[in-house]
């Protein structure tokens, strides 16, 4: 298995856990963390071309980011 580093700009985490539902992005916890804090009304394009500001406290918009970013390994194991 080779590094999945997150792919939002200026962020240098690897081994990331989630995976964008399109395939498009990997996303480390941190900046998982920050999405979610951010609710559900974000421009995701841009999000992901900003710098991360790591130490968000996740809101009720996990759920919903949960399913736009599932952890890599649930992908790999659906049928």
């Amino acid at each position: 298995m080779g590094v999945l580093a997150c792919d939002r700009g200026g962020c240098d985490k690897v081994m990331c856990d989630r995976m964008s539902a399109d395939g498009r992005w990997y996303l480390c916890s941190e900046c998982f963390a920050e999405l979610v804090s951010l609710g559900v009304d974000v421009d995701i394009d841009e999000f992901m071309s900003g710098p991360p500001n790591c130490g968000w406290d996740p809101p009720d918009s996990l759920a919903y980011w949960d399913k736009r970013f599932p952890l890599a390994w649930k992908r790999s194991a659906a049928p």
